[in-house]
């Protein structure tokens, strides 16, 4: 639960980021988050049908909670991951499709693309990507990473990730690195069920957590639901004290806004209350959940309090860190478009399906 640096009920947001069911916002949801107040939302495929219909959503859930600067998040990778899609958006390449070009032509191409995607996002009102992957794929690990990853060494990974962060900075959205502190030796997809790695600290170090270390100053991160046994063997890192104190704020030396993954992924135990009061006592700042669903949406909100002073500082950095990004210079779509193409060669995206 919230400790001790929790601000009264009712003057600060709910510690939570919340999912909506549909393209608009009904008038039970709408009073349902208003009592809720969560901190922001996020949207998914669902919720995306057309350009002016997202901005429409996007303020009827700033206006159901009465802050106009509430964070709204999406998961806009690109590839088989991206809730914005044709015939409204144009399609991107996978991080594996961008990491495959050669360099300095790849790092080129993943900050352009960022900043063409933070483009999209801006016209929407969207002011945080769960983007980039950081994880480090290796030999028989779960596809659930696969071509989200930028490559299989953590140099190539750190230096692309860092591009698309620079890119989507340039255009005034907020990355988030994932999934912190590695989900790239997974076997199983934690959607389903808690995958377990049993990878000895010091190779982890060296691989897994390089990227995130290298990054370790960007402003957002999320979660793995994933058991790092060597260091703690009884719960999944979104749950566990030891790897966010130890690992995520130590090791790591991550300093911004933690936020978890979906709480209704089935890597995680216990009923959804129980998983958001873990989630917060272990030391994520947020807790995120997706779906839409209210009743679960219910049961999240009844274990949750407002954020913590600590909390609300790490958001006013990133908040910072964002605004003091912007370039300033104009941004000309259809310029970046062509560039971007010529990059790629101009070959025809294709990857559509969604994770």
């Amino acid at each position: 639960m919230p400790d001790e640096t929790t601000a009264a009920p009712g003057k600060t947001p709910r510690a939570v980021i919340l999912g909506c069911a549909g393209e608009q916002l009904s008038a039970d949801e709408s009073r349902f988050f208003s009592a809720a107040d969560p901190l922001g939302f996020i949207l998914f495929r669902r919720n995306c049908r057309s350009r002016a219909q997202v901005r429409e959503l996007v303020a009827a859930l700033r206006g159901a909670i009465g802050r106009s600067d509430a964070p709204i998040l999406i998961d806009q990778e690109g590839g088989r991951v991206a809730r914005l899609r044709p015939p409204s958006w144009r399609l991107y390449p996978s991080a594996t499709r961008l990491g495959s070009l050669p360099d300095p032509k790849a790092e080129v191409a993943v900050r352009l693309g960022a900043r063409l995607i933070a483009d999209d996002l801006g016209d929407l009102g969207i002011t945080v990507d769960c983007l980039p992957v950081l994880d480090v794929p290796v030999a028989g690990a779960h596809p659930v990473i696969g071509d989200r990853a930028y490559g299989t060494e953590p140099d190539r990974v750190t230096k692309l990730a860092r591009a698309a962060c620079h890119g989507l900075l340039d255009g005034g959205v907020l990355p988030v690195i994932k999934h912190i502190p590695g989900h790239g030796r997974a076997r199983v997809d934690s959607h389903h069920t808690c995958p377990v790695v049993e990878t000895e600290s010091d190779e982890l170090l060296r691989t897994d957590f390089a990227p995130f270390h290298a990054l370790a100053a960007v402003p957002w991160a999320m979660s793995a639901h994933i058991v790092y046994v060597t260091i703690d063997s009884t719960a999944p890192a979104t749950l566990s004290r030891c790897v966010i104190s130890e690992v995520i704020r130590g090791v790591i030396g991550f300093g911004g806004v933690l936020v978890s993954d979906d709480l209704s992924m089935r890597a995680l135990g216990g009923d959804l209350a129980e998983r958001a009061s873990r989630a917060l006592t272990a030391g994520c700042d947020l807790v995120l959940h997706c779906n839409g669903d209210r009743r679960e949406m219910e049961g999240i909100v009844s274990a949750v309090g407002p954020i913590s002073t600590h909390t609300g500082e790490r958001l006013a950095r990133a908040e910072a860190t964002r605004q003091g990004s912007i370039r300033p210079e104009e941004f000309d779509r259809r310029e970046a478009e062509e560039k971007f193409d010529a990059l790629l060669g101009g070959g025809e995206i294709s990857e559509i399906a969604e994770q």
